[in-house]
């Protein structure tokens, strides 16, 4: 298991970055979005 601090800027251009990544794949690639969606889960939500 990995640690990282993020401010709350870092924060939010990872949640826009992982979902611009989610919205460029399509339905051949359900592993991958599976794994991106749990990860969007596990992070706080910017303030």
């Amino acid at each position: 298991m990995q640690t990282i601090e993020l401010s709350d800027d870092d924060l939010r251009l990872l949640h826009a970055a992982l979902h611009s990544y989610l919205d460029d794949f399509g339905h051949e690639e359900a592993d991958v979005l599976r794994r991106v969606k749990a990860l969007l889960a596990k992070l706080p939500r910017p303030a």
